[in-house]
């Protein structure tokens, strides 16, 4: 698993996503400065150890997806859509025993 550190042209540019292989696991919201993003990343990997930070959801397209939430209620990050429970259940595991070791790329 690795962690992608990105800036864009946004009035708030930062962003990271945690990716396996290709795919976007989750992806964070937009932070103003480098170093919130940064303390993001730490977030996740802190909170994606705790059972209770994972709310599990399901679109209206019927697609199912999570938001982990630090300690304060605020959501850290947010799955892709995943087609099946059992395919969010997966990535949820997956974020759990990779997260807190994820390579951290920085490209911002």
């Amino acid at each position: 698993m690795q962690v992608v550190l990105k800036k864009s042209e946004a009035v708030e540019p930062y962003t990271f996503r945690f990716t396996k292989d290709d795919g976007v696991i989750l992806k964070s919201e937009n932070y103003k400065a480098k170093k919130s993003a940064q303390n993001g990343v730490e977030s996740v990997r802190k909170n994606s150890q705790v059972e209770s930070r994972y709310e599990l959801k399901e679109s209206k397209n019927g697609k199912f997806f999570f938001n982990l939430k630090a300690s304060n209620g605020q959501v850290v990050g947010t799955s892709t859509l995943f087609a099946s429970q059992e395919d969010r259940d997966s990535a949820i595991e997956l974020l759990k025993s990779d997260a807190p070791q994820a390579e951290l790329i920085d490209e911002a």
